[in-house]
């Protein structure tokens, strides 16, 4: 554990208590690590992404701010959190370029071969968006696990601490999910789906 990660299970309860400056003191300990896991992920992003690494981190924080009554208890668990925050957060912002770049409700047909591009990408993250909400709805464990995985860029062993379970578990577990997903966006991208 890095220094200032032990004050993590304290900043925890003081925060579950309610104290605000406790998630300020959170985040400032765990920054350079929830910039990291944005950077990764905006590196799978088209190039030229008007979202920065670092108003993703805000948006997270904002967002997690505004929660009430957290139920984790530490590092791995907070991770959790944020890997779900961060896929609401991009597919979110997808949506709303989607939406923007189609003019709202007007039909567009894109012209430019980047303007397919981009509308492509986000159909993908939109796609796979819905797949994990069937998936979270028919299994939750297997979408938290792809959740904390793909968009958390969590280990199997922070996972496991996070849910509770063993590294085997989601080991297995992620197979299952991946499968399941792979599956799921394939007949969807089968002709006359």
């Amino acid at each position: 554990m890095r220094a200032g990660q032990t004050d993590l299970p304290d900043l925890v309860r003081r925060w579950n208590d309610g104290d605000q400056m406790a998630l300020d003191r959170l985040i400032a300990l765990l920054y350079e690590d929830l910039h990291r896991l944005a950077h990764a992920h905006l590196a799978r992003e088209r190039a030229g992404h008007t979202l920065t690494t670092t108003a993703l981190v805000h948006e997270v924080y904002v967002q997690i701010a505004e929660r009430t009554g957290p139920v984790w208890q530490g590092r791995a668990q907070f991770f959790a959190l944020v890997s779900k925050v961060m896929r609401h957060v991009l597919v979110d912002y997808a949506r709303r370029r989607g939406a923007a770049k189609r003019g709202g409700a007007e039909v567009h047909v894109p012209l430019a071969p980047d303007a397919a591009a981009v509308e492509s990408e986000v159909f993908e993250l939109l796609a796979v968006d819905q797949a994990l909400d069937r998936l979270s709805a028919r299994h939750e464990r297997l979408g938290r696990i792809v959740e904390c995985r793909f968009f958390g860029g969590m280990a199997e062993a922070e996972i496991a601490e996070a849910l509770g379970v063993s590294e085997r578990t989601v080991e297995r577990d992620w197979k299952r999910a991946r499968a399941y997903l792979h599956a799921m966006l394939s007949a969807e991208a089968a002709p006359g789906s």
